[in-house]
Order: structure tokens, then sequence, then C-alpha cells
């Protein structure tokens, strides 16, 4: 089976892939930046799948690093992504973007064709959303690419070691008997179940016919905002109030929690984002892959526990 290389390898997306790849018969390459980061990615397999294992360390934003950690692979996992930032959008792009463009090139030059890119539902280059913006260019890159490229463009992630619905979550634990969701609540999402995106993944690999293929994936039914909050607070057995809060006023609360640094479900860019839905084609995954991505109705018990104690070594 082909070695694959996987940028963000040890981050929520990467602890699943890398046991479904491993699994699958790859050999994995895991770019790390730093060793302490490797020993984490390292922890959260076991004693079996490490044998087909392998650390390397380097950074998508650092273009020299990449060729060497290219050396004999066949073919490439780019997971790299941040959500948002504190620079008006400047280390999304730095990130999202020229990290893109950069394993790209170092594809390119190194002679490995296979590509499967991570993108994101939703996305438009529209300057004033930055998450957005970055993520619409780096799938761009990727495109005009002479790479064997398959895009892949999930809605929300859940499970073990999530980000958005531990967040979600937090704020239950902390709030005074209220959770505020912005706006009327109806932004729609299609949360999908992270093994099932890994689970993709893995097919990609194994199925040429997905080459220059770009795949929306979400769950089996739509959720509003409003929904979400309910489904964490019964996954946490919580009683709280949902009160929609009108969008300038949740504005400057996000505003307050980014300049302070403080956990909270949406960022300001996020809110902008929000004009626009995050849903695609209810039946995707089942006609392209064969099989109904689960619902996540009842799946949010991990919620329970501390997101350090979701995933093994994380």
């Amino acid at each position: 089976m082909p070695s694959i290389l996987v940028t963000g390898a040890s981050g929520f997306v990467g602890s699943h892939c890398l046991p479904a790849l491993i699994d699958a018969g790859h050999r994995v390459v895991a770019l790390v930046r730093t060793p302490a980061a490797g020993e984490a990615v390292r922890d959260r397999l076991s004693e079996t799948q490490r044998a087909s294992l392998e650390l390397r360390v380097g950074d998508v934003t650092v273009a020299e690093s990449l060729p060497g950690a290219l050396e004999g692979v066949d073919g490439v996992l780019h997971l790299v992504a941040i959500p948002r930032d504190h620079r008006g959008g400047a280390d999304l792009r730095f990130v999202n973007t020229e990290g893109t463009r950069n394993v790209v090139a170092a594809m390119t030059a190194s002679g490995v064709r296979r590509l499967v890119h991570m993108g994101a539902m939703g996305v438009e280059d529209d300057p004033s959303l930055h998450y957005a913006s970055s993520k619409a260019r780096a799938e761009a890159i990727v495109r005009s690419s002479t790479l064997d490229w398959t895009i892949l463009k999930p809605s929300l992630q859940f499970g073990e070691g999530d980000g958005f619905f531990n967040i979600i979550a937090d704020l239950v634990r902390l709030s005074p008997g209220v959770v505020p969701v912005p706006g009327s609540g109806d932004s729609r999402f299609q949360p999908i179940h992270v093994a099932d995106v890994a689970r993709v993944v893995t097919a990609c690999f194994a199925e040429p016919s997905t080459v220059g293929q770009v795949f929306e994936l979400g769950g089996p039914r739509y959720w509003t905002y409003r929904e979400i909050t309910q489904e964490v607070l019964t996954a946490l057995g919580k009683k709280r109030a949902i009160v929609p809060m009108p969008l300038p006023i949740i504005r400057v609360v996000a505003g307050v929690s980014e300049t302070l640094r403080l956990p909270f479900p949406v960022a300001t860019d996020q809110l902008r984002q929000l004009k626009l839905d995050n849903i695609g084609p209810l039946d995707s995954i089942p006609r392209h892959f064969g099989f109904e991505p689960r619902d996540m109705e009842g799946q949010l018990g991990y919620l329970r526990r501390k997101r350090r104690d979701q995933v093994a070594g994380g």
C-alpha cells in the first residue's frame, strides 16, 4: 500500500485519520512541528499501529522543511488549517493559503502527485470573510495545480477532541442558566462525524476515480445553530434557556473574547460567515462512497468529559 504524508497529524482530524489510514494498510508519515507533538501523535495509536508510523519534523509555512518530509512518500493528506486568528486574517492567509501553496509547490518539485486536500464546506473568496477566503484560495491553488488532487469539503465535524462542540459545552458549563446563540439561531449546518470523514479520506486514496473531484461532506440531516446547542445541552444533561442574541451584541462579546483570548464558539469573522448556510447535498456520501454517515443525534456523550480526556494522549 502507498505511504502517505499527513500534515496536521497532531490535530483533531489528524488524530482520527492516522489510525484509519494505518488500519487500511498504509504506512503513514506524520508531519509535526515539534518532537513533543510527535510523541502525542504516537501515544494516540495502538502498539500495532505505531509500527506503521514515521514521524518527521516540519512546518507547512516553512517551505524549505517540506522536500525532506516528502522523501519516499506516495501521497499527501493535507489537513493543516486554523479556524481563526487575532490579526485580521493575516495568520489565516499565512497558514491556510500560503501553507497550502508551499505543500503544492513542494509536491510538484518532488514528483509526489497524489494529494487529498481538506477544504471546507460553504467557503467563498470574499475578502470580508477571512477564514472562508483563506480556505477558498487554498482550494483554488490545489485545483490549478498539475497534481492528482481530490478536495474534501466537510461541514462541522464532531467527535472526540473536536473544537466547536467542545467550546459550546464549555460555554454551557460556565453559563448562569442561559446560553446565547447568534442572531435567530437559524443558520444551518450539516454536522458529520470525524470518523466518517476519515473513512472517506481512506476511500479517496484507494479509488483513482476520485482524482480531480470535489466532494462536499455532511451528515444525513441539517441542523440549525439552536438545534445544535440543544443537542449539546442534552448530551451534558443540562437545562439552560437558549436565548437568541442580536448579532451586534454577540459581535461585541466575541470581540472581547478574542481580545482576552477566551474560548467562544464563534469568532467575529465566523459571525460574518453565518450569513451563508453551511450545508450540501444530503446524499453525497452514500452516492459517492457507498455508506450512510451517522446522525449527530445522541452521539455527543463524549462532551461529558473534558476535551483533554477525550483522546488518548491529547
